[in-house]
């Protein structure tokens, strides 16, 4: 019963008590008598079922009537990283809950919230320039007698709250990554023109409850927050101190959020975390005495073992138990947490819906830098882990995060980060210059002492690397059939798909009619969320291009 009032809740059709603010015409307005139906026996209308109120949920859009014209409407813009997009929706389904209305429409908006990141100072400068366009917007609003709600969410509103409400008393609201549940009270405080903020850290809140509106604009794609913070503190990192010390979100709430995708007819997955395979799971008595699992061969941390808990393993087998038809997949995992019993992967080898795909974090090639970053491994520890990851999962697709000039990198450090990444031969990489954080133990104990021009120049040159082995690995793929899940229609041409590998990477094909691979039902274009078998006749260092053979399944194509 409880998932039916959430669902209701979500979709809109059940207002809670204290629903959130309306916009002053509507408070202005008198309420109309109830409408009720005539005689006292007369017959109600079949109404939609659960699977439609679900459906409409994660389409942002209230089945039935429609919204109430009169609720305050809401703006929101990401950016970031993908725990940004699932922060955005649950941020969204508690306003939705208390009664706010979301528009696509910047000039409809009453409130515009922004999530954000402060992961580099690029992100941190992009926001402070929407903030100056958004400035223009309030101002001509002011002039015209109505008012617009400005508030910065997330990791920069955690780390800037003082400069963010000084800087030209332009933001009304400032709300940290564990502080959404608060959005209605302070939107509600802003109204009656008062800046507001929360940038409380928890030690246990993971939104647990809160199953979000998927904002995704395919529906055939989903991210589940399996956790949140970390405690690793690598000397560059922010995270620690804008998201908070790690804390896991019970096993129950994450298979309910994936049931409730499933039945929405989402087909794939991404299970949330900045550490996902340090999860442990604390909820239930009885397993808070087992035995912390080992590190991989080769690698430290900075804290104590953790015992208790269920673990990454028991919640990657559940999950992809659930559905066989919807893939999974998680990021971002430390290589620390792969222990050499290999459980988690084995299960990514055995199970047909577990993406053949890992994010491997090497930051760096150098082991000198990798101790000044406190990564917890050696370059030689590292391409070990690589080598036991390819013979566990034969032909599984490897990407990777690196960090070029940090502090104290000299030459050969970069020279030896540019002949690790040839040698792994990643098929996705993310490369950044580094950028210092305040708070960091970097900030307080390094110097930035590499040149912009020079950290400039590295990072071109390991793009350029990355780019010519990323070709190397994907040409490999030339004439082999792809298992593909269409996304929707390419960006560049109405007349091509486009759509995935098991290896996430980008495969673009023609939209042609299709036989059914299983010589059932008429031949049709494929539509998203469908899987259609392609295969590859040329790559790029980012893209795959194909013929389509068939439409098939998940569980068809692994059987073949």
């Amino acid at each position: 019963m409880l998932c039916v009032v959430r669902a209701l809740r979500a979709a809109g059709l059940l207002r809670p008590p204290g629903a959130g603010p309306r916009t002053g015409a509507a408070r202005r307005a008198r309420c109309g008598p109830a409408q009720r139906p005539e005689g006292r026996g007369a017959a109600l209308p079949a109404g939609p079922d659960l699977r439609h109120f679900l459906r409409a949920a994660a389409e942002g859009e209230p089945p039935g009537p429609g919204p109430d014209p009169g609720a305050a409407k809401v703006y929101l813009e990401t950016y970031g990283c993908q725990m940004n997009v699932n922060d955005t929706e649950i941020a969204w389904t508690i306003l939705q809950r208390n009664g706010y209305a979301r528009t696509k429409e910047l000039d409809e908006a009453d409130v515009v919230l922004l999530v954000t990141c402060s992961v580099r100072e690029k992100a941190e400068q992009a926001i402070w320039n929407r903030l100056r366009h958004l400035k223009v917007l309030k101002a001509r609003r002011q002039q015209a007698g109505t008012h617009l709600r400005i508030g910065i969410l997330g990791c920069m509103a955690e780390r800037l709250k003082e400069e963010i409400l000084h800087r030209e008393k332009l933001v009304d609201v400032v709300a940290g990554p564990d502080a959404y549940r608060d959005l209605p009270r302070l939107l509600s405080v802003a109204e009656s023109g008062q800046q507001a903020a929360n940038v409380l850290l928890s030690l246990d809140e993971t939104y647990a409850d809160i199953l979000p509106v998927q904002t995704s604009a395919s529906g055939t794609t989903a991210f589940v927050s399996i956790m949140r913070g970390c405690d690793n503190m690598c000397t560059y990192c922010i995270v620690p101190f804008t998201r908070g010390r790690e804390r896991s979100r019970p096993i129950a709430s994450i298979l309910q959020e994936v049931r409730m995708l499933s039945d929405q007819g989402v087909k794939e997955v991404t299970l949330l975390g900045q550490n996902v395979n340090s999860y442990r799971d604390l909820s239930e008595v009885q397993f808070q005495s087992v035995a912390a699992p080992g590190l991989s061969r080769g690698f430290s941390t900075v804290y104590k073992a953790k015992t208790g808990g269920l673990r990454f393993t028991h919640l990657l087998d559940q999950v992809s138990r659930i559905d066989p038809e919807m893939r999974i997949r998680f990021t971002s995992p430390h290589p620390k947490d792969f222990p050499d019993e290999a459980s988690v992967l084995q299960l990514i080898q055995e199970r047909h819906n577990i993406c053949k795909q890992l994010h491997l974090p090497a930051q760096s090639g150098s082991t000198r830098v990798l101790e000044a970053m406190r990564r917890g491994y050696t370059r030689e520890a590292y391409l070990d882990l690589v080598h036991h990851v390819r013979d566990s999962v034969p032909g599984v697709s490897l990407s990777s995060d690196f960090i070029t000039g940090f502090c104290g990198e000299t030459e050969e450090d970069h020279q030896q980060t540019m002949s690790l990444l040839r040698e792994v031969r990643y098929n996705v990489g993310f490369l950044f210059a580094y950028s210092m954080r305040q708070k960091t133990r970097a900030y307080h104990r390094l110097q930035d002492d590499v040149p912009a021009d020079v950290k400039k120049r590295r990072l071109e040159e390991l793009i350029a690397a990355f780019r010519e082995e990323a070709a190397r690995a994907n040409a490999a793929l030339v004439g082999q059939d792809q298992l593909v899940l269409v996304e929707g229609p390419s960006k560049r041409s109405a007349l091509e798909l486009c759509g995935r590998n098991d290896g996430n990477i980008k495969v673009i094909f023609p939209d042609a009619e299709l036989e059914d691979a299983a010589g059932c039902g008429a031949p049709g274009r494929a539509q998203p969320g469908d899987y259609v078998l392609v295969k590859v006749t040329s790559a790029s260092s980012q893209t795959l291009r194909g013929i389509p053979l068939c439409r098939t399944t998940l569980s068809r194509a692994a059987a073949c």
